[in-house]
């Protein structure tokens, strides 16, 4: 798979307590005409979080998509991804393969990681958008 610098939300990024994404994509600008936002007809496109470095202490990692009409993230809109428990969370696991969902109607983009149980010490995440997702992988 091909991972660009401009499309990550996180590039081996240590999770130890519950975080946003050290990143933020700029679907592009809302219409200044309509006030909303629309990426037009296409094919879907796929959303990788792949853990980089096992995790350990935590019970589960919940990962969730973040919306916002501005930088400031309170946020607008937030789409769940998926959940793992510490068991999946080990290196080269692709724990969301799932595509960006139709219908964002927001200029910008980010992930949550909550973290629930203990806080980890270990356990790094890549995660961005790809052209496509290698199916070698174990995903939830």
């Amino acid at each position: 798979m091909i991972l660009d610098n401009q499309a990550l939300f996180s590039d081996a990024q240590a999770i130890t307590a519950t975080a946003a994404s050290t990143n933020t994509i700029d679907f592009g600008p809302i219409s200044p005409t309509i006030k909303t936002f629309d990426a037009g007809k296409g094919h879907e496109v796929a959303l990788l979080v792949q853990v980089v470095e096992d995790f350990n202490n935590l019970t589960s990692l919940q990962i969730d998509l973040e919306l916002d009409t501005t930088t400031t993230f309170t946020p607008d809109k937030v789409i769940p991804i998926a959940t793992a428990s510490l068991a999946q969370l080990k290196a080269g696991m692709q724990i969301a393969r799932d595509d960006l969902p139709r219908g964002i109607t927001m200029q910008y983009g980010r992930l949550k990681y909550t973290v629930t149980g203990t806080a980890p010490t270990t356990g790094k995440i890549t995660a961005g958008i790809v052209a496509g997702v290698q199916s070698n992988g174990v995903a939830l």
